[in-house]
């Protein structure tokens, strides 16, 4: 289990993820809706999440979604140590009702990310539209992934943000899981950036 705090003037977080897992997810950001995309990120993906984050929300959700996403980049670059052994890459297309959503993981350590969805609202709960890209861009830039996200179509916003945070969770972990017949990292270089 990784174990990331980070406190700022902003935001109070500690994070702990076990890539390994089973699943389980204990979340709490103070915004209900983000708390059921990391639920299904890690029951998905089969991580094991805990997020404690205390963030001015008096202000609006931005800093706490921002802090969450660097500190799970964070656990998931630490929890993959030197890579070695790794698959590395991989993509899901996932479904909700009328939702399809797509993510392609390259853990190859080169931070990039390209995010495309079209939201109907601003808001989804208490979670901005604008800021599930942000997360994402997070996340990808502190665990040194490339990582491309897009919505294929849906109506509604919640099926939508659901299938993008499922297969996020099923294409990392896909790519996060040990090869057993590579040894070493997984680059033709032997080593990566």
């Amino acid at each position: 289990m990784i174990t990331i705090t980070r406190k700022t003037n902003e935001t109070d977080i500690k994070l702990s993820l076990t890539l390994n897992g089973s699943g389980r997810a204990q979340i709490d950001t103070g915004i209900g809706f983000f708390d059921h995309m990391l639920t299904l990120f890690a029951h998905h993906g089969l991580f094991d999440l805990s997020v404690e984050a205390r963030g001015d929300l008096h202000v609006d959700e931005h800093h706490t979604v921002e802090d969450v996403g660097i500190c799970l980049g964070k656990a998931i670059a630490r929890g993959l140590g030197d890579h070695s052994g790794i698959v590395r890459t991989a993509h899901s297309y996932t479904p909700m009702d009328e939702a399809l959503a797509f993510v392609a993981i390259d853990l190859g350590g080169r931070p990039y990310c390209v995010f495309r969805a079209d939201w109907h609202t601003p808001r989804i709960g208490g979670l901005g539209t604008d800021l599930i890209g942000h997360f994402f861009e997070s996340v990808a830039i502190h665990a040194n992934m490339n990582l491309h996200a897009r919505v294929e179509y849906g109506r509604n916003d919640h099926h939508q943000c659901e299938a993008l945070f499922k297969a996020f969770g099923r294409a990392l972990d896909v790519a996060s899981r040990p090869d057993s017949r590579r040894s070493g990292v997984p680059s033709t270089k032997g080593m990566l950036i």
